[in-house]
Parts: C-alpha cells; structure tokens; sequence
C-alpha cells in the first residue's frame, strides 16, 4: 500500500507542477497583457484540478502556485492605487446543485431561508473602481490584485458613460465597482475599419495592423493605453454593479443600492433583477442562457447577490470571496471546424506536447486558430484524427478546447495521428518513460530545450530576473549570447544595449536584476536549474535538508530517498542529472559567477510556536500556503499535513475544504489569517 501511496504522490506532484505552470502562464497572458489564450471553462477546470490535489496533498502547495494568489501585480506603467476596501473575486457555481449548496450556506449564516437575491448578467469586460468626492470623479483604477490596482483616472475620464460630476444630493465621498467593456457593435465597426486600413497599407506595401481578438481583450487593452486620447477613440461603455464604500449612510438591500446610484447619473445594467427564492433565479439564469446571444454585450453567467446588505457583514469574505454572492458560469460555447493538422511544442525539460492547427472559426465573437492538447493519450482516448471535424468550445477567450471529432462527417480521409519519433527541434530520437504519459527529448543540447530552460532560470519562483523573458531568452540564444544558465552571469550592458529595441537604461536594469540573483535562496536555486520532476516544493524538501547544493549533487540517489518526500524516481532523476559532464560545468561557473549555494535558508525567528502542531488549509490573502508554513518552522512549530487531536490551531484560509470540518468535529481551534500573524509575532498568549 505504501509503494501504491507513493506512486499516487508522484502523479499528483507532476500534474500539479505541470498544472501550476500552465496556470501561471494563462493568468499572465490574462491579467497583464490582456491576451488571453485559453476559455474561461478551460481555465476553471484546470483551476479546479489543482485546487482537488493540493487539497488531497498540501505539501505540494507552492509559492507560485495560482491558487494562493487572485488576479495579477499593476502594470509598471502606471501608478499603483491602494483600494480603501478589497475589490473581491467571486466564487463560480457551474451546476444547480452548486447554486442550492451556496444558497444553503448563505441560509445558515444568517440563519433565515426566506431571503431575497439580486441576479445581474456577469459582464466579460474590466473590473474598476471610481472614487468621488463632493460629487466630483477624482479617481478611476483597474481591480489589479484586489488590494492594490492601476490608476488609469485619465483614461476613465474619456468614457461618456462615467459620469464627471454626479446629479442631485451624493454623499461627500464614495466608491462604486463597475465593469467596462465594449460592445460588440463596436467591436465590430473598429475591426472592419482595422480591416480598411490594411487595404490601403497592403496597396502601400505595408505590414497589416492586427485584428483585435474579442470585446474583452479590447477593452482592457483599451483603458490601459498611456496616452488617454486613444481611449477616448475607443467605443467603450460601462456598467456600475455595487456600491464599494461610502462615508454616510447607504440602502439596506443591493437592489435599492442600484436605484440610488442611477439616480445619482451612474449606468447601471437595466437587466438587474430580485428574487424571493432560489428557484426564481435559476428560471432567471436559465433564461439568460437562451436569451444571452441578443445582448449587444458579451456575458460569461449570471452575479447573484444576498440583497440584503447588512447581511453581508455578517456572512464575511472565505479568503478572497464573499461568502454573499457567487458567480453562476455558463457552459462553453461551442462550434464545429475543421482539424488540419497536430504539432508538438518541446518545454524545458524536452517532453512534447501536442496542439491541433484549426481552420479559423469565431466562437463566442472570437476568432480561433490553436487549441492545445494535453498528451497523446489524452487524443487517443479522444480519437482525434488530423483532417477530423472537432467540436471545440469556447467561453470568452481565445483558443479552444477540443471536446470530440464528429464521427458522422468522417470520410475516411482523416490521419490517425502519432507522436513524431524525432525532436522536431533537433531531430534527436524521442525517448519514452515507461512510468509516465510524457514523451520527452533526451537531449540536453536541444535548442527549443535550452531557451526555454534559459526562460525558466530566470523566472518567478526561480532566479526571478526582471526583463528576462520568453523573448530576451530567444535573443540571447539565437545572437549567441548566452548557451545556458551560467551564461547569463557572463553578459554586459554593451551586448544587452545593442541588442535591437533595447536601450542603455534598460539593458542596465537587466544586469542589475541579474546581479540581485545572485542572492536568491537555495530553493530556488534548486528549482531554476530544470531537473526533472524537481518543482518547488521538492527544492524546498533538498534545500533544508542539504542547506547546500554541491551536497545535494554530491549525494547519491540512495542517500536523497532518505530525506522525506523525495521518491525513487526524483532521486534517480537528480543522481543523473548531476551526472552530467555538462550540468557540472553549469554549476561549477554559476559557482564561480559568485551564485549562493547555500544561502538563503531561514534561521529561526524565535521559538514562540515551540511545541505546537499548526496545520493551514484553503487560500491565504498576505502569505501563500508555503510562506506560511515556513513562518511556522521559522518561529519553532510543527506543520502538520492532516488534522488530529494533537493539532493545536487551524489556520483557515478561503475554501478551506474537509480539514475545516474534521476540525471542528474534532474541537480543534481554529483561526483566520490575521490571528495567525498575532499568534507568529506574541505566542499563544496573544490569544
């Protein structure tokens, strides 16, 4: 049973590195370049993925890992807002079954059944908050991370549909939420004059400007221009959904709450609608699913909200989600299109992942091209053929998922399709691990292995290099700068700066940043050199229990099985890698560049959890999952995996799951985040 458990680890900490980094990636391409590449219900179910393994298996949370963190850092472009109060992210139900469950919930808390819902469409556009001060707008700014967005008031201040001065008697100061977004009108009327232009630039010999995407890519893009005249020629609109703050007194129920804020000149969803009873929203949500396409605006599901609003103090925030309202998501959309053929990307540690070329479709007003598949299992099971009819759906982003070939419309022309039996990068025969799904490269000299190898050295989580990008990565290799990861340590300012579209200042920062690795802790250290199967979380395990890396390297693969956590196979994995001819080399410059080694590890702070067993559960607000664990052997407490009777605090953090049930069950104390930084600063007698 134990070799069974461990298997059942190993899988669970591969799919969740491989998850983790697709996750990232995706809320990247979303929150700071608002170029999405995924549908909505693509990003939920990966989300959800992780979220179930992470749950089962808490040791494999990481730092990075997108389920402790919501939304995305402020653009460096503009200047960093504060909000007063959080704009919260909203939980998702996908079900009737789930929306009677949070209806349950919402009962038991404020322990009534006859309470009363406020439904408004979910608007695909961008979140922002307007403050006024003696009815005058003095401030617009994007959601960014929920506590902290981008202040794009100039821009806001272009758009006829916020009102610049409010009517009748408003408070002296308030704050309102509310979602800009582009009609699809519009949408439409700028893409045909994009399209008019290029004729005129092709008759020119010019290069076309590009087509925009979809509403939602537009609009964000569109509020977050440096230059606020550019917004201005932008057709956008929006609708203010909820009273954020206000200094005075304010309505008792949502609906009455919109009223007063239209009568105040703000543009408010005339859709909005109040419930008496569960069963009245969901006729409500399930008109919307028919009736949606009408909208001359694009919408993703149903807001639903306790309209009562002194309830919601009452009901409090799970994290990063108020317990009062929810988000109820439509299924994907879907359209059939043509599969023209399947190609592999190679990653860094060289495993080949397969995505389908499609004739592009526009699903969900957006025009669709690629579609990643998982692996050649997951086409198999699927029986995809290249030629193949395919379903493929969308929920407001960009590229599609597969869901099946239509089997009628074969003509027995289609290709079954087979994994290449050579790197389509270096032409190096493929190798395949008998224990795993993955069909790898094996060979380390691959170029597409080593830019992305390159790319990930200097990532968040890794080295964190700022400006050393995909595209910095692919520069620097392909101008024959830079090989590997030692060779980052060897560049100057003068090759950086005559590198196209690169200046002196910037080239500067990029050493600076390069210089300040050179100071990240040994897990990172770890985790930025690629091993195979070697995510964080496993780098954390070497790195405090080898407290150096040449002992981690020099161990064999007998030796790294003793330290817990670490399989046969991870073990295996390291051994061979520091095999290496070549990886020694890397390390030894990295050495010599003057890389720590061994620093990094944290002291202990003090011994105020000395004998206490702290387990932590669901999504922290201020700490991820691991910085908070790490505080907790920092300060001299145990971390415990699973919830006993010798727990002594639950830490409860947003979707806390069954640990917070077996707690209570079992009268294990439990405490929010911010007791928990009480209790990490003064001891148990701060309690």
């Amino acid at each position: 049973m134990a070799d069974v458990a461990a298997l059942d680890q190993y899988a669970a900490r591969l799919r969740s590195e491989e998850l983790r980094s697709q996750l990232n990636y995706h809320n990247y391409r979303y929150y700071q370049l608002d170029q999405p590449e995924i549908a909505d219900a693509e990003y939920d179910e990966l989300m959800n993925e992780l979220r179930a393994i992470e749950t089962r298996f808490p040791e494999l949370i990481t730092p990075d890992s997108p389920t402790q963190r919501t939304g995305a850092a402020p653009l460096a472009a503009f200047e960093t807002v504060e909000h007063r109060l959080p704009l919260f992210s909203l939980s998702n139900c996908f079900s009737e079954e789930e929306l009677r469950a949070w209806h349950r919930r919402a009962a038991e808390r404020i322990e009534r059944e006859d309470f009363a819902i406020t439904s408004e469409p979910k608007i695909d556009g961008l979140a922002i908050a307007l403050v006024y001060e003696g009815g005058r707008f003095v401030q617009g700014a994007t959601r960014g991370d929920g506590r902290h967005g981008e202040n794009v008031t100039a821009n806001l201040r272009t758009l006829k549909t916020i009102p610049l001065v409010l009517q009748g008697h408003p408070p002296e100061r308030l704050e309102v939420r509310g979602e800009v977004f582009m009609p699809k009108s519009g949408f439409e009327a700028m893409n045909n004059e994009i399209a008019e232009t290029n004729q005129a630039r092709e008759r020119e010999g010019k290069k076309p400007l590009p087509l925009y995407s979809n509403p939602r890519n537009a609009a964000a893009g569109s509020v977050r221009q440096k230059d606020p005249s550019v917004t201005a020629g932008r057709p956008l609109a929006i609708f203010v959904y909820q009273l954020g703050w206000v200094d005075g007194a304010r309505p008792e129920s949502h609906h009455e709450t919109l009223a007063w804020l239209h009568g105040m000149g703000f543009n408010v969803n005339p859709e909005a609608r109040r419930h008496d009873s569960a069963d009245d929203a969901l006729q409500r949500i399930a008109w919307w699913g028919k009736e949606r396409e009408r909208l001359d605006y694009d919408i993703d599901g149903v807001v639903l909200k306790v309209d009562d609003t002194r309830d919601w103090d009452r009901m409090g925030v799970a994290g990063r989600e108020p317990r009062w309202a929810t988000a109820f998501k439509f299924p994907p959309q879907q359209r059939t299109t043509k599969l023209l053929r399947i190609e592999v990307n190679v990653g860094r540690t060289g495993v080949l992942t397969p995505y389908a070329v499609l004739d592009p479709v526009f699903v969900g007003g957006a025009r669709v091209g690629m579609a990643t598949l998982h692996n050649e299992q997951d086409i198999r099971r699927k029986d995809i053929r290249e030629g193949d009819t395919v379903v493929v759906q969308r929920a407001g982003e960009v590229i599609p998922q597969v869901v099946a070939p239509v089997l009628s419309l074969r003509t027995g022309a289609e290709v079954e399709w087979e994994m290449p039996a050579r790197c389509p990068s270096c032409d190096a025969e493929v190798a395949r691990d008998p224990e795993e799904v993955a069909v790898y490269c094996p060979n380390t000299a691959c170029p597409v292995q080593r830019v992305r190898l390159l790319e990930h050295f200097a990532s968040r989580g890794a080295m964190d290099i700022e400006g050393l990008g995909e595209k910095m990565a692919y520069t620097l290799f392909r101008e024959g700068l830079v090989g590997d990861a030692a060779g980052i340590y060897d560049l100057t300012v003068d090759q950086i700066a005559a590198l196209e579209r690169m200046a002196t200042k910037s080239a500067e920062n990029l050493i600076a940043g390069i210089e300040k690795s050179k100071a990240r802790p040994l897990t990172n250290v770890i985790f930025a050199l690629g091993i195979r199967h070697v995510g964080y979380e496993t780098a954390r395990v070497l790195a405090t229990h080898f407290r150096n890396l040449e002992a981690i390297l020099d161990a064999p693969a007998e030796a790294l099985q003793e330290v817990e956590g670490i399989g046969p196979v991870v073990a295996k994995s390291i051994a061979d890698w520091a095999a290496s001819p070549g990886n020694r080399e890397v390390v030894a410059r990295l050495k010599a560049h003057g890389v720590d080694f061994g620093g990094g590890m944290p002291e202990p702070a003090g011994d105020q959890l000395a004998g206490l067993t702290i387990v932590v559960t669901g999504r922290l607000e201020q700490l991820s999952r691991q910085e908070a664990e790490d505080r907790i052997r920092e300060h001299g407490g145990k971390v415990g995996s699973s919830i006993s009777k010798s727990t002594n605090f639950l830490v409860v953090g947003a979707e806390a799951g069954t640990k917070l049930a077996k707690a209570e069950q079992l009268g294990v104390r439990t405490i929010d985040e911010d007791t928990f930084l009480r209790l990490l600063k003064d001891g148990p007698a701060a309690l």
